[in-house]
C-alpha cells in the first residue's frame, strides 16, 4: 500500500511503528480508500511535551492522550489522487499505558485505539456531535476488531 508513516519517538517508553502501520492498512481497508501515495507524520511523547502542544496549539493547558493535525480538509476524496501529507499524529505514550491498564486491555490495543483515532481525524471524520461520534467510534471499532485488538484482553 502507497503510504509512509515518518515515525519520531521522544519518549521514553517505545512503541512499535509496526502496530501503526497495520492500523493504517486496516483503516485505508476499512473506509475503501486507495492511496496514490500518502505521508502521516507520527510522533510519540511524554506528558509534559503532550502537554505543551496541547497548550501552544488547542490554548489547553493539560495532558492529553491523542492529538491530530489535519493538512486537508477533504482528504478522503484527495487520497485517491495525488500525493498527499495527510497531516501529524501526536500521542502521549505514558498516557496510552495508564488508560490500557485502567481499561483493562493492551497498550497495543490502546496505541492502535489513539492512532486510529487521529488518522480518522485527518481523514475529516469528527465527533463533535452525536451522529458523527457514533459514526467515527464504530470505525475504530472496525478497524481494530479486525486486527485482533479488542478491548478487556491485557497482554
Amino acid at each position: 500500500m502507497p503510504f509512509t508513516i515518518v515515525y519520531e519517538n521522544e519518549s521514553a517508553r517505545e512503541a512499535d511503528p509496526a502496530l501503526f502501520d497495520k492500523v493504517a492498512q486496516a483503516a485505508f481497508s476499512v473506509l475503501g480508500l486507495k492511496p496514490a501515495a500518502a505521508e502521516i507524520s507520527l510522533l510519540t511523547v511524554d506528558e509534559q511535551a503532550m502537554r505543551e502542544i496541547n497548550r501552544d496549539y488547542r490554548g489547553i493547558d493539560k495532558v492529553t492522550d491523542v492529538l491530530s493535525f489535519p493538512q486537508e480538509e477533504d482528504a478522503c476524496s484527495l487520497i485517491e489522487k495525488t500525493s498527499l501529507l495527510l497531516g501529524d499524529i501526536v500521542i502521549c505514550l505514558p498516557r496510552a499505558a495508564e488508560q490500557a491498564a485502567e481499561y483493562g486491555h493492551s497498550l497495543e490495543r490502546e496505541l492502535g485505539f489513539l492512532f486510529a483515532h487521529g488518522l480518522l481525524h485527518l481523514l475529516a471524520y469528527d465527533h463533535e456531535d452525536e451522529s458523527e461520534a457514533e459514526q467515527m467510534f464504530a470505525l475504530q471499532e472496525q478497524i481494530l476488531q479486525g486486527l485482533g485488538l479488542t478491548r478487556g484482553e491485557a497482554k
